[in-house]
């Protein structure tokens, strides 16, 4: 009998996929048919046949699922089994706030451990405080990273965040994603070179696919333009409430077990923002993002 082994995948090819034995090794591998698309760190068992070719046979089931909304609405799945996902705000771009609360709302989801970074602090003007949210975030139990990459601010508590477990960065076009991307995979093309010569005649790999890359620091980071520039996709009601950790520890205290937290009498999410234990602003954030 065929021996079956465990992996990870690191990438795909097209219809193939490259995938990380226990060892570290690294084997191009096709797909049985009829199995869905692995995507980048699923957990895997493979094989090879009798002609020598390694094969995946089954998907193991996932911890969660990281997807992104096409323009036509169609949800794609990118990467699973994430640890935890890091939200990157800069002084500029000026953060929209509402899309940090958007985000960490679709990582509770998951669920997986969101994480603030707030980059490029070498802009703010010398004495100016601190935005205020990031205490509000703070408040909440999440880690809040300050970094500068020209300054290498920041950079080793950065590290020290990512070196377990399997993370990915994301956040508005211009925070500075792309340079620390460089600054933790320093020979990022090198290794996309060699994943591309891996790939043969399965397909070329281009840096929209999102890749598995571990970390000198320890841990692993899942990277691509698509990963780096995911935004979450429309939640309903109840999946909201779960995704802001604020108003899940209250929802279960309201007189009404259906309660929107906007206009029912009763309701204890209203009750505690007005005795300012919700914040006003993660409250705006979580009736502007319900469903219309």
């Amino acid at each position: 009998m065929t021996q079956s082994m465990a992996g990870r995948v690191v990438t795909r090819f097209g219809s193939q996929v490259l995938v990380e034995d226990d060892q570290g090794a690294v084997h191009r591998c096709t797909t049985r048919r009829r199995l869905e698309h692995g995507v980048c760190n699923d957990r895997v068992q493979w094989h090879r046949d009798a002609q020598g070719h390694a094969v995946v046979t089954d998907i193991l089931p996932r911890t969660n699922l990281l997807e992104r909304v096409d323009p036509r609405g169609n949800h794609k799945s990118v990467a699973a089994n994430l640890s935890q996902v890091v939200v990157v705000i800069a002084p500029a771009p000026e953060p929209n706030w509402s899309l940090v609360d958007r985000y960490l709302a679709a990582i509770e989801r998951m669920p997986a451990r969101g994480v603030i970074l707030f980059n490029k602090v070498d802009l703010l003007p010398m004495g100016s405080p601190l935005p205020s949210p990031l205490t509000e975030y703070r408040d909440l139990g999440y880690d809040v990273i300050h970094a500068s990459v020209p300054h290498d601010r920041g950079m080793d508590t950065l590290r020290a965040a990512l070196s377990s477990g399997v993370s990915v960065l994301v956040g508005q076009s211009g925070v500075g994603k792309s340079s620390l991307v460089k600054a933790l995979l320093p020979d990022l093309e090198i290794r996309i070179g060699a994943l591309s010569e891996m790939g043969g005649e399965g397909g070329r790999h281009t840096t929209t696919n999102a890749t598995l890359y571990p970390l000198e620091c320890g841990g692993a980071l899942i990277d691509s333009p698509g990963v780096r520039d995911f935004t979450p996709g429309p939640a309903s009601r109840e999946a909201l409430v779960q995704g802001f950790v604020e108003l899940r520890e209250r929802a279960g205290e309201c007189r009404f077990q259906d309660c929107s937290h906007t206009v029912e009498p009763g309701c204890a999410v209203i009750e505690a923002v007005k005795a300012g234990h919700i914040s006003p602003r993660r409250y705006e954030s979580y009736r502007n993002l319900l469903p219309g």
